[in-house]
């Protein structure tokens, strides 16, 4: 007999999930892994929401698998000081590009392995939290197009059990897929760079639209699109 989510692993957890395409959120009790060797627990402090997150609760892609439990809203904008910090520690790290979504908060529990983070520190997670590590994408830091990648929600994780994402007070990554967060940008400011941040600065920063008096066009001012247009502003650009 399938063991229920808050029985299947040794670290209980409470979140807000979706039960069917209702996309109602409700409380629910569930578990996460005990740490291994190269795994970070994290006491999340927020997560913002993206609208992929709607979708996947209300089934709109035909893929989501029930109960889920996706992303809380941020609390402010940060200053554009705090987010090319952030970004240049971005672009520092092997594995840049693939960061995505929006779960920020502290360290609070150590894998024996772990050596880019020691407890308290102000810590980030984005929508990946695993792939193969081998394929040839994997191996040119583009776990993003990995055919083993694995979702921070709503993926079927290495033991057959489903991972929740940041919707809930703790969450458990490989420390591979954890990004450490500059201490002069505000933890629920910067949550939202994880996801539509770093989507539209990637871009910017592989086609050399970084420097001033180049023109940027941005379609659409939507969560990505706004974030753009400030990036762009504060970076010397001429907007179209």
């Amino acid at each position: 007999m399938a063991k229920s989510p808050e029985e299947e692993h040794s670290q209980k957890s409470f979140g807000w999930a979706a039960r069917d395409s209702s996309g109602t959120l409700s409380p629910f009790h569930f578990s996460r892994r005990e740490n291994g060797d190269e795994d970070v627990t994290i006491k999340i402090l927020y997560c913002g929401v993206c609208h992929s997150d709607l979708h996947f609760l209300k089934n709109e892609w035909g893929v989501t698998r029930y109960p889920i439990v996706p992303g809380t809203k941020k609390k402010r904008e940060p200053d554009m000081f705090s987010v090319f910090s952030f970004f240049s520690l971005f672009f520092r790290s092997k594995n840049s590009f693939q960061k995505r979504h929006e779960i920020v908060g502290t360290v609070i529990k150590l894998g024996k392995n772990v050596s880019k983070f020691k407890m308290g520190d102000r810590v980030g997670v984005g929508v990946l939290v695993g792939s193969c590590r081998t394929c040839e994408n994997c191996q040119q830091d583009l776990e993003n197009y990995c055919p083993d990648m694995m979702f921070t929600y709503n993926s079927i994780s290495e033991d057959g059990t489903m991972t929740y994402g940041g919707y809930s007070d703790t969450v458990v990554i490989d420390q591979w897929f954890v990004l450490r967060f500059p201490d002069n940008l505000p933890l629920d400011a910067g949550a939202p760079l994880l996801c539509a941040g770093i989507t539209v600065y990637s871009p910017m920063k592989y086609y050399g639209m970084t420097e001033p008096g180049k023109h940027l066009g941005v379609a659409g001012l939507g969560g990505l699109g706004h974030v753009a247009v400030k990036l762009g502003r504060h970076l010397g650009l001429s907007l179209l």
